[in-house]
């Protein structure tokens, strides 16, 4: 926010004595229009200067139409209102109503729509709006670290969170808040806006997608821990299965945060799914519902394992 004041301030004073000196009548209001052009990221403020100048030549035009043909009335404003705004949304260019609403009051107050006066506002639009474009991409502040903090701070929640549920099916009577959950989700959010800001600052080629589709990774991998929350939640008894199961949770709550994806905990769920086939049926419905969560936990867990599989690197082969 700090950043973003100290270019506001800047465009602003650049645009007021670029137009003073270029003697454009209203000055002042090149920087209002600086002002409105600040964005944060590079894309989105070449894309709303571009919106923001459209939207206020076609406003300039229709406003000079109205004036010259009803005259400089109040109510000639309000029927611009009426006709322009809802344009300017139809065009999907409604960004530009208020700086279409400023160069045609301007109009309004010189009582002046020829030539001359259209010239002028245009010229406040080009200092006010390209020196806010051009002070938006001179520089904006890297993301890098605080996105890598933010990856350090999730993959460490989906550590704990993996150890809270193993220690659960090896203790059924053991109890969590659950509130990394919560937390974790935070995060997400957070590190995938600002991944996208990181993206949207870098005007060619777009930039790496590589966080993008990270935070989006972890985002499905959150919603099968949820799913396998509510699994664990069912495992009301302690039995062998749930240590089994247990252990191979341990051991993703370190690999989770590892760069490669391994394969290792994927090979043990389908080794122990096999060896749940070959096991005595449940004595007791009691058991038999704790063991189907159990097993329903392993194919959740295969799912989730299969999302890293897609999404993170492969490890090469030997290495």
């Amino acid at each position: 926010m700090g950043f973003r004041v100290l270019k506001t301030a800047l465009a602003v004073a650049i645009a007021m004595y670029l137009a003073h000196v270029l003697g454009i009548k209203s000055p002042a209001a090149a920087g209002l229009l600086a002002i409105l052009g600040i964005e944060v990221t590079k894309k989105k403020g070449i894309q709303n200067a571009l919106h923001r100048m459209a939207a206020s030549v076609l406003a300039l035009l229709m406003g000079s139409a109205l004036f010259m043909i009803f005259g400089y009335h109040v109510w000639v404003v309000a029927i611009f209102i009426l006709i322009a705004f809802p344009l300017l949304h139809r065009l999907r260019i409604s960004e530009g109503t208020v700086t279409g609403a400023v160069v045609m009051f301007h109009l309004f107050s010189y009582e002046s729509a020829g030539s001359m006066s259209v010239l002028n506002e245009i010229l406040l639009l080009i200092v006010g709006l390209g020196t806010a474009t051009l002070i938006n991409i001179s520089y904006m502040p890297r993301t890098d670290k605080e996105i890598v903090a933010h990856k350090m701070k999730i993959e460490e929640l989906f550590s704990q969170i993996f150890v809270n549920i193993a220690k659960h099916l090896r203790d059924s009577t053991m109890v969590w808040d659950g509130k990394e959950l919560l937390e974790v989700g935070n995060e997400i959010d957070k590190g995938a806006e600002l991944a996208k800001r990181s993206m949207d600052n870098t005007l060619i080629f777009g930039g790496d997608p590589y966080w993008r589709v990270y935070f989006y990774m972890r985002g499905e991998q959150l919603e099968s821990i949820h799913r396998m929350i509510d699994l664990v939640a069912q495992v009301y008894q302690t039995l062998p299965q749930g240590e089994w199961i247990a252990a191979i949770f341990e051991d993703i709550s370190q690999t989770v945060k590892e760069d490669y994806y391994m394969g290792k905990a994927e090979k043990e769920l389908k080794e122990l799914d096999e060896r749940y086939k070959k096991m005595s049926l449940p004595e007791s419905r009691e058991e038999f519902e704790v063991r189907a969560s159990i097993l329903q936990l392993n194919r959740e867990l295969i799912q989730y394992l299969s999302i890293a599989k897609k999404q993170k690197k492969q490890r090469p082969e030997g290495g």
